[in-house]
């Protein structure tokens, strides 16, 4: 499995969309409220919105640059809307109308024609014909005019330079200055039929097919809401995402509140979720099944803190609510509160309810669900149900990476009881919904939280044996901070200990490669394609990419090679005949080289490393020899299947034939974190400069040693690829080297080989030309930088 980060559409596949498309707009709006949009045909879109404040105001939005999608798929930038007309169908209600104060607004932010930043108000009655809620609205760019009354107070807009436009949407008594409302307001708009016409009417968009690769996607609501469903599933269509789409409803959006109080509500005959929201979910469902995608709905433990009773959240010994380190930060719901656990049972329920409406059949996740560890490592065990719950057994636990006494074990396995009887009746709540089509219950465990090797005793609380098979049909793993620090040991003791404690066999598994949170952090893909490529190879039958958000902003593309070719890449078989030093070793640079118009050049370097060349025509001494090369060559078909070479002239991590130390390559500074690290070998001279380093990935087993600050060690196993994975992370700042013996990994040059025993009868040495292979492995080597001369 290998990637690309696509930063620009160069040549991909392409079409052309109208402007204004339905498919991308989008939706934004204040905290507590909520809106959301979907398209309802082919020329048309249908916003829904809920306020809890009269001061409230939602955009439905049109971006002139695509900054959500895929590089590959995104449409064209044009900020020139000149010479361009919309014409929509609008149908409202529940919000503002269209002639009153307030009502409807086009606000275009851009340029003036001198390039100063301007903003214009085009009020939508002055351009509508027909009723304030329902008309037909024609906007010409050309001949546009922001104001309230016109002509008196027209203020004409310069439509050359673009940026965004948004439409704003308000509660029937707003009042910018005055936030309470008297009940909950819901509200609707339709807009049909729209039409782009004119000069710059069409733009381009990004329309590749990437051919399936077998991972899966997972989406959050939280992450996506502001955009259309429809737009989504294209991305995981044309990404060449398969199977189940594993969809987290989120911790801040979805649920239902209580004007006066903006806490959850928990009413009876109140659905859990809130209008927008289940207009999107519908939507959204109804869209993957008919792209033959299943959806695991996924809820958590973790509800927005302004929204979260009080009484409702997990606390430390000292009284301190468990928080999440977002910001804003979401809050963990006690296992042990009754009322928090009816009502997540309610908010799965009306998901269920949606899944069974478009057909789908019934799969839902359980995620996440855990005491917190603070980030001062204190357990959060002691809320009053908590305490209510253990009795006697509560004592305090001040740090969980410190040893653990009988009664703070104990309590821990309680701990872990009340979670396990709060997931069952979470999953029975499913299960009863879903009736006798019956359902697909799955448990998500974060790893890196509670797995650390650094607190074993926390999975007494939150890995408890009531989760152990068949309590769950799926157990389903995630680990990314372990994936992206590469972390390779510790994840696979954790997979290991998972495994032995709860029981799910290989196929009842699922696991969560990602997520890269920032994007100057693009780099730590490796480590997520690679913590991938291994789950495939410990036969897990889903794997799934965490998350689309960050898939689309980094450019990610994913190519599965494996079957491409039936023939096999690399046998790891040695060059058979004994080398001769006459051979011939060329080492080859691509170097881009800029001449000046006065002569000075400026020079950069396109590969970080040497690629080798040889001729190991002078070997082939006798007709046995060229009986073994044919054979050999004919094994290999040709050039197609790459072989071991072991250079004469460079073989060994130590120099002058000199034998192997473990000191003899620094390889790593480790930090704490990171397992897993490659064998390099140093190139550099003594008028000093940056060495040159090349990746060793077929070493000699059996020569390998290895030292951590200047001490041998054997903690340590050999990967594929050259790896050294140790057993514990090094300690920051240690300082890691090898010596071994190597070979080049090498095919034929060219599909026929031509060699007479009437060459070397006469003494002439025949050609047999070898050129070095780039191996797959991972992360690679920076570049070296220009330099001038």
């Amino acid at each position: 499995m290998d990637f690309w980060l696509a930063e620009k559409r160069n040549g991909q596949q392409g079409d052309v969309i109208q402007r204004f498309d339905p498919r991308f707009w989008t939706v934004n709006f204040p905290r507590p409220m909520m809106a959301s949009v979907v398209t309802s045909a082919a020329d048309a879109l249908t916003v829904r919105t809920v306020f809890y404040d009269r001061n409230q105001l939602a955009g439905l939005i049109w971006d002139s640059e695509d900054r959500l999608d895929h590089a590959l798929l995104a449409y064209a930038t044009d900020r020139d809307y000149r010479h361009t007309s919309l014409s929509f169908r609008w149908r409202s209600s529940g919000i503002k109308a269209l002639d009153a104060v307030h009502g409807p607004t086009l606000t275009i932010e851009g340029r003036d024609a001198e390039g100063h930043p301007r903003s214009w108000y085009v009020r939508l009655w002055n351009y509508a014909q027909g009723s304030p809620s329902d008309a037909l609205i024609t906007l010409n760019f050309s001949d546009l005019q922001g104001g309230f009354l016109l002509p008196d107070e027209a203020d004409p807009v310069y439509a050359g330079d673009i940026d965004r436009m948004f439409i704003s949407l308000v509660p029937p008594d707003y009042d910018p200055d005055t936030a309470s409302l008297v009940a909950v307001r819901e509200g609707r708009v339709d807009i049909s039929e729209i039409r782009c016409s004119g000069h710059r009417a069409m733009l381009h968009i990004g329309d590749i097919m990437v051919p399936q690769h077998g991972l899966s996607m997972a989406t959050a609501y939280d992450d996506s809401l502001n955009q259309t469903p429809e737009r989504l599933l294209r991305s995981v269509r044309q990404l060449g995402y398969v199977g189940p789409i594993s969809h987290y409803v989120g911790m801040s959006h979805y649920f239902r509140l209580v004007a006066e109080s903006e806490l959850v509500d928990v009413r009876d005959g109140q659905s859990a979720i809130n209008t927008p929201c289940r207009a999107w979910h519908q939507d959204l469902a109804q869209r993957a099944a008919a792209a033959g995608h299943d959806l695991i709905f996924s809820l958590s433990y973790e509800l927005f803190n302004r929204h979260c009773p009080e009484d409702w959240k997990q606390r430390d010994f000292e009284g301190n609510p468990g928080l999440t380190g977002w910001d804003p930060p979401s809050a963990l719901l006690s296992p042990a509160n009754d009322e928090a656990m009816g009502y997540l049972q309610n908010v799965a329920r009306s998901f269920v309810a949606i899944q069974q409406s478009a057909g789908l059949p019934v799969r839902f996740q359980v995620g996440e669900p855990w005491w917190w560890v603070g980030f001062d490592h204190r357990i959060c065990l002691y809320d009053d149900a908590a305490n209510a719950a253990f009795g006697s057994l509560s004592v305090e636990i001040s740090d969980v990476r410190q040893p653990m006494s009988a009664a703070q074990n104990a309590l821990l396995d309680a701990a872990g009881a009340v979670l396990a009887q709060s997931t069952a009746a979470l999953a029975d709540a499913v299960r009863d919904m879903a009736g006798n089509a019956g359902a697909e219950l799955s448990i998500l465990i974060y790893l890196p939280t509670i797995a650390d090797p650094d607190s074993p005793e926390v999975l007494r609380a939150n890995i408890p044996l009531g989760w152990a098979r068949p309590a769950f049909d799926i157990l389903q793993l995630e680990d990314y901070d372990w994936a992206t620090e590469r972390r390779t040991g510790t994840r696979e003791r954790a997979l290991a200990l998972v495994a032995d404690r709860l029981g799910y066999p290989l196929d009842e598994q699922h696991y969560f490669s990602g997520f890269v949170l920032n994007p100057e952090d693009k780099a730590q893909w490796h480590g997520i394609i690679d913590a991938a490529e291994d789950a495939r190879k410990r036969q897990i039958p889903t794997i799934f990419l965490w998350a689309l958000p960050q898939v689309a902003r980094d450019g990610l593309v994913v190519f599965d090679l494996a079957g491409d070719d039936a023939v096999q890449a690399f046998d790891d078989v040695a060059f058979p005949l004994p080398v001769s030093m006459e051979m011939l070793a060329e080492a080859e640079f691509s170097t881009q080289i800029l001449t000046t118009g006065d002569g000075h050049e400026r020079r950069n370097s396109r590969w970080s490393d040497a690629r080798m060349h040889y001729d190991v025509g002078p070997s082939v001494a006798s007709e046995a020899d060229l009986a073994v090369l044919m054979r050999f060559f004919r094994a290999r078909s040709g050039p197609a299947r790459g072989f071991r070479f072991r250079d004469p002239f460079d073989h060994s991590s130590a120099d002058n034939g000199q034998a192997v130390k473990p000191s003899d390559q620094w390889i790593a500074t480790g930090n704490g974190e990171q397992s897993d690290f490659p064998l390099l070998r140093a190139y550099g001279d003594a008028q000093g400069g940056d060495p040159q380093l090349r990746r060793i990935t077929r070493p000699v087993a059996d020569t390998i040693r290895i030292a951590m600050d200047g001490a041998e060690t054997s903690g340590w196993s050999l990967q594929p690829g050259g790896i050294i994975r140790f057993t514990t992370p090094p300690p920051a700042n240690s300082q890691i080297s090898a010596g071994y013996l190597f070979d080049v990994p090498v095919r034929f040059a060219e599909d026929r080989l031509a060699v007479s025993a009437i060459t070397f009868a006469a003494g002439e040495a025949a050609s047999v030309r070898l050129i070095e292979l780039r191996e797959d492995v991972g992360e690679a080597l920076p570049a070296q930088q220009g330099v001038a001369a």
